[in-house]
């Protein structure tokens, strides 16, 4: 049981909705954008139906444009015109933690807003970094309250149990244009005081070719519960991930819970190798799938190994369907499903949050 005065929920607990941004000229999207938007307005359109969509746009007229032309009643999303670089909200939006104020035993949520610097400066971030407070002014998130945290932390970079252990990677964490100067021990502080994290586990071993992340731990491992973890494994010893997922496997069965004992382990299998077209490798995985409340959303590529994603993930979380996205123009970007969403917890949006802001 986690004492700590606030903690980081699971990804399966509820969510009161979930936030995206709308592909433009004016991202990183411009030349493959009509995949893009196709793309993630296929991915709105599904959401929406289980829970609000909040929508962050660079021109609220064109996106609602852009929306119909693809099929999108812009009515059922919230817009919010707020001037982003690019759409991986995963890594710009709000942490959220649930609190309990002076020892209260209601849990109540709080946005942090973290530095977001282009995935240690390798991208402009000017505009995403300010995406959580526009919005929070904009009132996207109703009257929950907002922390501003000043270091640097990305959603993807993050995995917890809902119980007071946080999975990460020190590759990431660790980079010097993230965090210079910081060990591991500073780091763990930083996730004790803003998560409440009781527990870190350090991952040494895995990244996926292509990554521009620097292994965030959303594309190689996931907890399911907190006593299961799937992760990115593949069995071909002649594909270039297969020392290291393999090293990453390895440090996974030595894991412990905190109880003391193994996590159960469920491999996904590392998709077909797809290629961009200057020949680079893409880092497409299964690892990046979104829960929401309803619902298990498995990222698809058109390879032969989605339809043995979508089988083990069958059976790993009751009460859910299981369903498939086709991510394949998200990979030409280096992102999939979880990159371009961030889910909110219950309580930070409610039904009358103003929406459809200039």
């Amino acid at each position: 049981m986690n004492l700590h005065p606030r903690r980081l929920p699971a990804e399966w607990e509820p969510v009161s909705g979930v936030l995206l941004a709308w592909p433009d000229t004016d991202t990183d999207w411009r030349h493959d954008l009509a995949a893009a938007q196709r793309c993630v307005a296929a991915i709105v359109r599904e959401l929406s139906q289980e829970q609000p969509v909040l929508l962050a746009v660079n021109n609220l007229a064109q996106a609602r444009r852009d929306l119909l032309a693809y099929g999108v009643d812009p009515a059922v999303v919230r817009l919010y015109q707020v001037p982003i670089n690019d759409t991986w909200t995963r890594d710009y939006g709000p942490i959220t933690v649930l609190q309990r104020p002076d020892g209260q035993m209601q849990e109540t949520p709080l946005l942090l807003d973290w530095v977001f610097n282009g995935w240690g400066m390798k991208f402009p971030a000017d505009r995403d970094n300010l995406v959580t407070r526009r919005l929070a002014v904009a009132g996207a998130f109703a009257r929950t309250p907002m922390e501003t945290v000043p270091f640097v932390l990305e959603g993807g970079s993050i995995e917890s149990d809902g119980r007071g252990t946080v999975l990460t990677t020190a590759q990431c964490l660790l980079d010097y244009n993230r965090s210079p100067n910081a060990d591991l021990a500073v780091l763990e502080q930083r996730l004790r005081r803003y998560l409440g994290a009781e527990r870190v586990l350090w991952l040494q071993h895995g990244r996926l070719i292509g990554d521009d992340t620097d292994a965030h731990i959303d594309t190689l491992v996931r907890f399911c519960d907190p006593e299961t973890i799937a992760y990115t494994v593949t069995g071909d010893p002649d594909d270039e991930h297969y020392s290291c997922l393999q090293a990453l496997q390895q440090e996974l069965r030595e894991l412990r819970t905190a109880a003391g004992d193994p996590y159960r382990l469920v491999p996904l299998p590392l998709p077909s190798a797809l290629y961009a077209a200057d020949g680079h490798r893409l880092p497409a995985t299964y690892a990046n799938f979104l829960i929401t409340n309803h619902s298990v959303w498995v990222p698809q590529y058109g390879v032969p190994e989605d339809h043995q994603a979508f089988s083990a993930m069958i059976g790993l979380f009751p009460g859910r369907s299981i369903r498939g996205v086709d991510c394949l123009p998200l990979i030409h970007q280096h992102g999939s499903l979880h990159c371009i969403t961030m889910q909110l917890p219950e309580g930070v949006i409610h039904d009358e949050t103003e929406h459809a802001h200039e």
